[in-house]
């Protein structure tokens, strides 16, 4: 384990306030500052920028963070080696986004379990910006998402490809037309999930890339459960832009109905993602039965 210096100081390069890492390693703010001048010494160099209220990394400090992740990127590989020694049944953590996580991963999960019986995989569900952050902080072995990411940040592969459809309630009068203007959707009441979902962020910047802004469709309902949205809309309160993978019952069931309006289908990706130079025997395994498996 490295430090309580460089703890610090590693906390501090990535919150880029001094109250701010105070606050979060639960110290006082003088002890951060002894904390940095004593690794600065130590190393000869100066680690920290101020301007004003703001402080950055200088170009020794940005090596040392460097050195600090690999760091703990070996500990949580030799801490998982070690844990999964002693262990009969092996654990991992993996991390899902809510449409995959709901209607998606449970099944691959279980068909996973009868192949590999010793391993325990223990499911995590949350928005994009949720999961990521998991992810990055080393508290998620492995992710899979819905939302748009920082494919330079992380190593990444595809599961699969995704559309997110216009649902109306079966109930609707645009049920019965073979097609809808996008100008007329837009005087309908949308039910968006919540800000940080990965659905919410591809709509938008979809929309925007064909013109159209917030001020043009109405948000009426913000909601992070895809449950209620999709009740909400078979009782003709709204429509929303859905997965078509969370939907399927209710189509077989002719409760919602996909509206053909145009310019209003849009394609996005299911990624595995984990953190770079992470990818280990468990990751390989589960990414190539998934893949198998849809």
């Amino acid at each position: 384990m490295f430090s309580s210096r460089k703890n610090t100081f590693y906390t501090l390069a990535q919150v880029k306030s001094f109250t701010k890492t105070a606050e979060k390693l639960n110290i006082t703010q003088p002890a951060v500052s002894q904390h940095i001048k004593y690794l600065e010494e130590m190393y000869g160099v100066s680690l920290i920028k101020k301007e004003g209220r703001k402080t950055s990394l200088t170009e020794e400090g940005k090596i040392l963070y460097e050195h600090i992740q690999k760091m703990l990127s070996m500990e949580r590989q030799v801490a998982n080696i070690l844990k999964n020694q002693n262990n009969i049944i092996k654990r991992y953590k993996l991390g899902a986004t809510k449409t995959i996580g709901a209607y998606l991963i449970p099944g691959i999960l279980g068909k996973y379990k009868i192949e590999y019986p010793n391993q325990e995989v223990i499911l995590d569900v949350g928005n994009t910006e949720n999961i990521l952050n998991k992810l990055k902080d080393g508290e998620l072995d492995l992710a899979l998402v819905e939302g748009l990411f920082n494919k330079e940040k992380y190593e990444h592969t595809l599961l699969k490809k995704d559309e997110l459809v216009p649902v109306f309630s079966s109930f609707h009068p645009f049920v019965k037309r073979e097609k809808i203007k996008v100008g007329e959707v837009f005087n309908e009441n949308l039910i968006l999930r919540e800000v940080g979902s990965g659905t919410r962020t591809i709509t938008e910047n979809y929309l925007k890339s064909k013109g159209y802004n917030k001020d043009l469709y109405k948000i009426f309902m913000e909601i992070g459960d895809i449950t209620a949205i999709k009740s909400l809309v078979k009782w003709n309160l709204g429509y929303s832009i859905i997965s078509r993978e969370a939907i399927q019952k209710e189509l077989e069931e002719e409760t919602l109905s996909i509206v053909n309006v145009e310019e209003l289908m849009i394609e996005r990706e299911f990624n595995f993602v984990w953190r770079k130079g992470e990818k280990c025997t468990f990751i390989d395994n589960f990414i190539r039965f998934s893949i198998k498996g849809v």
